[in-house]
């Protein structure tokens, strides 16, 4: 099963696609140079097929590619950048620290 990750910056999300139809979704908010990753959904019969991870992974991809760093305030993907220590370098860990401790 291969998703597709496209930016939906008017819903700000990012959306997993499998065969034309949305699979998933990563909601974030920018605050500055950094995207916050709030919640992350993989509809049922998407799971355990690998579309979230591919989800994260082009979302961070994204952020990378885009220049920002990030935060992940969303469970999946903080899970996600610790499963995946190539992603590390991009966390905001300042802002983190305060978002944290609201």
């Amino acid at each position: 099963m291969t998703a597709v990750v496209t930016d939906a910056p008017d819903l700000r999300r990012y959306e997993a696609t499998v065969d034309g139809r949305l699979a998933g979704f990563a909601v974030y908010r920018d605050e500055g140079t950094s995207r916050v990753f709030l919640h992350t959904e993989v509809f049922p019969e998407f799971e355990g097929k690998g579309v979230g991870s591919a989800l994260a992974r082009g979302a961070l991809d994204d952020v990378r590619v885009s220049g920002r760093s990030l935060v992940a305030l969303c469970p999946f993907v903080s899970d996600y950048v610790d499963r995946n220590p190539d992603y590390a370098d991009l966390v905001d860990h300042g802002l983190d620290a305060s978002l944290r401790a609201r």
